[in-house]
């Protein structure tokens, strides 16, 4: 069965200049649903364990290493949310959103408003209507510069932001200080489903806590799951934007107005998961699912289309988002 196609001011489009034979491209834009499933329960079990590490050996270095564990894990979800608003978890369009709001609302987003700012991402990549620039522009500002806001992010100052953009509200290009409106570039059923959605999650982070302490478990949802959300996510989210689009030079193509980068496997868990560092081949083909990705980027390099593309190792890249400004723009 066909997946619905997205109705027009819902869909995400290619952005290509020269196009994979369409042979090659069809099988890496079918939906696998076990593969979906797979990723979602594998996720959810890991979350499982942490937690019940934490909670059995309770006292102050689990729940730290259980801190440091879960907020990769909350990233995680997000990211299987992140093909959820791509329409790439499940053919079915209501279990896809589904299990699509269900991964967002836990670590307290509201996948059908992403879904809307992330098309204005994709379809306006480093245009004046791209909502991430004010994450990610301008870059690189100097070590001193990104450390301060990477602490910020640890103690948990700027999750207030996060959550404002996550909900929809407007974000300051970093280089026109113009705000870009999240719901101008959407279909008004897209819209009535993102205001809706945003008080589901709402709900439910009200109900949530309450529920926990009703029942005892009250400061294991606060500090297993509140404070990971507010302070190591935070990082998370602001570092991997930055190694995705930061530091780059050239904005004509998504081949260099991204970038591919290649983690290792610790790297991969607490930045890259479901194979989300495969950036550049997502704004090129954003109806391929996460996991077909890596042979993506593989039959991308046989037929010639990386060249000079923005693929590094992260241990490159991590110097050039950090760089000083000036060393940066000589180099």
């Amino acid at each position: 069965m066909a997946a619905e196609a997205p109705a027009t001011g819902e869909e995400f489009r290619d952005d290509v200049r020269k196009r994979l034979p369409r042979e090659v491209l069809a099988p890496f834009t079918r939906i696998d649903p076990v593969r979906s499933t797979a990723a979602v329960v594998q996720t959810f079990a890991m979350i499982a364990v942490v937690v019940a590490f934490a909670v059995w050996f309770w006292s102050w270095w689990a729940a730290l290493i259980a801190i440091v564990l879960l907020g990769p894990l909350a990233h995680a979800l997000f990211i299987l949310s992140h093909d959820a608003a791509h329409y790439r978890l499940y053919e079915t369009r209501w279990l896809n959103d589904l299990v699509g709001r269900v991964c967002a609302t836990l670590p307290g987003l509201s996948m059908f408003t992403y879904r809307v700012t992330h098309r204005l991402h994709h379809n306006n990549l480093y245009g004046p209507e791209d909502p991430d620039i004010a994450l990610h522009g301008g870059y690189p500002r100097g070590k001193a510069y990104l450390v301060r806001k990477l602490a910020k992010d640890l103690a948990g100052l700027t999750a207030w932001k996060t959550y404002a953009y996550f909900f929809g509200a407007p974000t300051a290009n970093a280089d026109t200080h113009k705000a870009a409106n999240p719901l101008g570039d959407t279909s008004p059923r897209l819209r009535e489903a993102a205001l809706r959605d945003r008080w589901v999650v709402l709900g439910f982070h009200v109900v949530a806590p309450v529920g926990a302490f009703a029942v005892g478990w009250g400061w294991y949802y606060i500090v297993l799951w509140v404070v990971p959300l507010l302070t190591v996510t935070q990082v998370i989210l602001r570092l991997r934007a930055i190694c995705e689009h930061g530091a780059l030079t050239d904005f004509s193509s998504p081949l260099t107005a991204a970038r591919t980068n290649l983690p290792n496997w610790w790297q991969r868990y607490f930045l890259f998961p479901h194979h989300v560092n495969y950036h550049i081949e997502h704004h090129l083909y954003p109806a391929v699912p996460h996991y077909y990705l890596p042979r993506l980027h593989a039959a991308l390099l046989a037929h010639g289309i990386l060249g000079g593309a923005e693929i590094r190792r992260l241990d490159e890249t991590f110097p050039r988002i950090f760089a000083d400004r000036v060393a940066r723009a000589a180099g």
